[in-house]
C-alpha cells in the first residue's frame, strides 16, 4: 500500500530534486574509501560503506552530504558500469565461486556463476577467465554484485598466461586463422611482367618469415636512381569476399608480440606462398620510381610482375658491411645495389628533412625468450643504416601510392595524421605563446606552416618542450579520402607495402589492380571499415605494450630485490609522482611522489607544466634523465616501482 502511494512517491521525487547531487566517476583506493571525480574537476570523498555499492570506474550520480566542514557523497544511481566484460582470476573457497577482476584498482571478490556451456569441473582456483558483470547493487532490483564466467582463458600454471590473458583482454584472436591447401593463383585480366632474372633482394630481421618487400635499385646516368619496390601479392590468392578475406578484414592486422605472432592471413599464405623467399618465384605488385639526385621523387609506374628474390639479407649484417665491420659480404651485384641504396637513402632523408619531416630515431627493444616464455635478455636495437634504407624506400613507395590512388581512384585507405587534436589546438597555441614561440593558430592546422614550426621546434632540442607538446597532439587514423600526414610532413600517405600483415594494404592493392586492368573502381571504403582499422591498430599496440609490461616485471624482479639502479627518462608527471622509462631496456616504472622527499609537504608537483619542485627548487621536469633504483616489481598489476637513486 505504501509502495503504491502516489503522494509518497511525489514526496520522494521532491526530496530528490532538492537534494544537492553530483555526477562523476568513482576512483577507488586500496584503503577502502574512494573519491567521486566530476567532469569539471571537483573531487568528493566516498566513505568505505558507500564504496561497497560501487566499483572503480563506475559513472554514478551521488547525494552530497555536509557534516560541518566535511563533505562526502553517497552514490545512489548507476549511469554506466565501469566493468562489463573483463578478465578475472577464479577464486574457489569452501564451495563458493567468485572472481577477482584483473584490475589494479579493483580487488573485490565478486560472486560468480559459470556459463551453462562450460564444464565447471574444468575451471579451478586461480584460473584466468573472461567474465561479465550481470548484477550491480545500484541497478533496480539488484541487491549485490554478481558475475558470469563466459570463457576459460588459461589455467593458472599455463606458461603462456601473459599472451593468452592479454589477447583475451583486448578481444583479439588467440591463434592464426585456419587455412586449407588449395590456393590457386587468380590473375584474371592482369598481365604480369617477368622480372625473375632481375637481382631483387630482401632485408629483414633474421627470424622474419613473412617477407613482403623486395628491392632492385640502379644508379641513373646523369644522377639519381631508379628504384623498383616489389611487394608480396596476397590478393593474387585471396579473392574479395573469400572466407580468408573476411577473416583478414576482421583481424585487420597481424599482431606482433614478443615471442609470438598472430597472423592476419593464414600462415600458409603469410609465411609461405606470399612471402618473398630467396630463390622462390612469387607474384608481386610493383612500383618503379625515379629518385632525383637531390632526393626528390620523379615519375613512377605501378605494374604487376613475377620476381625471384636472389638474396635474403639481414639488417645488422648489411649495416655492419656498409660500416666496414663484420665478416659477412654480399656478392658483387648485390653489393653495388646496397651502396646505391645507401646513397639514395641519404639523399631522401636530406630532402625530407628540408621539404617534409623526419621522425627522430628511437631504439627498439627486443626480447629474447626461451621456449617456456622466460625472458633471457632484452636487447637494444638502434635504427641503423640498413633499417633506414628500407624505411626510406617504403615511405617513397607509399607516397607514390597515395598520389596514384588520389589521381586515378579518388579514394582508398589513407593514413591521416593531424599534428594537434582539433579540440586541443587552442590550448597548444596558448602553450606555445607562453613559451615565447610566436605562431599563428592557423599554422597548427596547415601543413606547410606546421612543417616550418616543427623544424624550428626541433632546432631547440628541448626535451621538456617536446614532452609537453605531446599532450596536445593527435593520433594517426585511417581515412577513405586523402588527407595530410603531419607526422611525415606529406600531403597524403597510403600504405600498400605490407599487405601480408595489414588489411588496408590489401584494399589498396585491389584498387591499384583495378586501375591496371582498366576496371571501374568500387565504392569507397565505408567509415565503419576505416574506424575498425583504426581501432584494431590501437588494440594491437595496447596488447604489445601489455605483454611487454608483464615480461618486464618478470625479468626485472631480481633487479628490484637488489634495488638496482638505472638511468631513466621522465615521460610523465602527475600529482601521484613520476613516470619514467629505463633507458637500458625500455621498461616503464612509477616513482611515487612521497618517495621524492621524506617530507611530502616540501614537494610541489605542477602536473600541467610537467615540473616538480623540492624544497622550493625545481628538481625534475619532463624529458629529464635521472637515476632511479627499482624497489618493487608487482606482477599482479604488471608494474614497477622506483625511487630516485641516492
Amino acid at each position: 500500500m505504501l509502495q503504491n502511494n502516489p503522494l509518497l512517491a511525489q514526496l520522494k521525487q521532491q526530496i530528490r530534486e532538492t537534494t544537492p547531487r553530483a555526477e562523476g566517476v568513482i576512483k577507488a583506493t586500496d584503503k577502502g574509501f574512494g573519491f567521486l571525480e566530476t567532469d569539471d574537476g571537483q573531487s568528493y570523498f566516498v566513505p568505505p560503506p558507500a564504496m561497497k555499492q560501487v566499483l572503480h570506474g563506475d559513472r554514478v550520480q551521488a547525494v552530497i552530504y555536509e557534516n560541518g566542514d566535511k563533505t562526502s557523497v553517497e552514490p545512489d544511481t548507476l549511469l554506466e558500469a565501469g566493468l562489463d566484460r573483463f578478465i578475472a582470476r577464479v577464486q574457489k573457497r569452501e564451495g563458493r565461486l567468485a572472481v577477482v577482476p584483473d584490475h589494479p584498482s579493483i580487488n573485490n571478490a565478486l560472486k560468480a556463476r559459470i556459463k551453462n556451456s562450460l564444464d565447471e569441473a574444468s575451471i579451478g582456483d586461480g584460473d584466468w577467465v573472461v567474465a561479465r558483470l550481470v548484477r550491480h547493487p545500484l541497478k533496480p532490483d539488484d541487491r549485490a554484485f554478481f558475475t558470469q564466467i563466459d570463457e576459460l582463458v588459461a589455467k593458472a600454471n599455463d606458461p603462456a598466461v601473459p599472451w593468452r590473458v592479454t589477447l583475451a583482454r583486448h578481444a583479439l584472436e588467440q591463434e592464426c586463422p585456419d587455412a586449407g591447401d588449395d590456393w590457386p593463383l587468380r590473375d584474371e585480366g592482369l598481365e604480369r611482367e617477368d622480372l625473375t632474372a632481375e637481382p631483387f633482394f630482401t632485408i629483414d630481421s633474421e627470424k622474419t618469415r613473412d617477407m613482403d618487400d623486395a628491392l632492385r635499385i640502379a644508379p641513373r646516368e646523369g644522377g639519381g636512381w631508379r628504384l623498383t619496390v616489389a611487394i608480396a601479392d596476397p590478393t593474387a590468392y585471396v579473392e574479395e569476399g573469400h572466407a580468408a578475406d573476411l577473416e583478414a578484414r576482421t583481424r585487420a592486422f597481424t599482431v606482433y608480440l614478443p615471442g609470438q605472432n598472430v597472423t592476419m592471413l593464414p600462415e600458409r599464405l603469410a609465411d609461405d606462398l606470399c612471402s618473398l623467399r630467396e630463390g622462390e618465384e612469387r607474384p608481386v605488385l610493383a612500383c618503379t620510381l625515379e629518385v632525383e639526385a637531390d632526393g626528390s621523387l620523379g615519375d613512377y609506374r605501378f605494374f604487376a610482375a613475377r620476381v625471384r628474390s636472389q638474396a635474403k639479407l639481414v639488417y645488422d649484417r648489411v649495416s655492419d658491411w656498409l660500416e666496414g665491420q663484420g665478416e659477412w659480404t654480399p656478392d658483387a651485384e648485390i653489393a653495388g645495389q646496397l651502396r646505391a641504396l645507401r646513397e639514395m637513402t641519404e639523399a631522401r632523408a636530406a630532402w625530407r628533412a628540408e621539404h617534409a619531416l623526419v621522425f627522430k630515431d628511437r631504439p627498439d627493444y627486443v626480447f629474447d625468450l626461451d621456449p617456456a616464455g622466460n625472458v633471457l635478455d632484452i636487447r637494444v636495437e638502434e635504427r641503423r643504416i640498413a633499417n633506414r634504407m628500407i624505411e626510406e624506400s617504403m615511405i617513397a613507395a607509399n607516397a607514390c601510392c597515395a598520389h596514384y590512388l588520389a589521381e586515378h581512384v579518388g579514394h582508398g585507405i589513407f593514413n591521416v595524421h593531424r599534428a594537434f587534436d582539433p579540440e586541443k589546438a587552442q590550448a597548444a597555441h596558448e602553450f606555445l605563446t607562453a613559451q615565447e614561440i610566436e605562431v599563428e593558430l592557423e599554422a597548427l592546422s596547415e601543413l606547410p606552416r606546421y612543417k616550418e614550426l616543427k623544424r624550428a621546434l626541433e632546432s631547440r632540442d628541448d626535451a621538456w618542450l617536446d614532452a609537453r607538446l605531446r599532450r596536445f597532439q593527435g593520433f594517426t587514423s585511417m581515412s577513405a579520402r586523402p588527407g595530410p600526414h603531419f607526422g611525415l610532413g606529406l600531403a597524403a600517405y597510403a600504405t600498400w607495402t605490407s599487405p601480408i600483415r595489414k588489411y588496408g594494404d590489401m584494399v589498396n592493392h585491389r584498387l591499384v589492380k583495378r586501375v591496371l586492368k582498366g576496371e571501374q573502381a568500387p565504392a569507397e571504403a565505408t567509415q565503419a571499415l576505416t574506424e575498425q582499422l583504426t581501432e584494431r591498430r590501437r588494440l594491437n599496440r595496447l596488447a604489445e605494450r601489455d605483454v611487454k609490461d608483464w615480461l618486464y616485471v618478470r625479468y626485472l624482479t631480481p633487479a628490484a630485490k637488489e634495488q638496482q639502479a638505472f638511468e631513466a627518462e621522465i615521460f610523465g608527471i602527475s600529482r601521484g609522482g613520476l613516470r619514467v622509462r629505463l633507458i637500458a631496456n625500455g621498461a616503464t616504472a612509477f616513482v611515487p611522489a612521497p618517495l621524492l622527499h621524506s617530507d611530502r609537504d616540501k614537494v610541489v608537483v605542477d602536473d600541467k607544466e610537467g615540473r616538480v619542485q623540492v624544497e622550493g627548487e625545481e628538481r625534475y621536469k619532463l624529458g629529464d634523465v635521472i637515476r632511479v633504483e627499482l624497489i618493487e616489481a608487482r606482477e599482479e598489476t604488471r608494474s614497477l616501482v622506483a625511487r630516485p637513486a641516492s
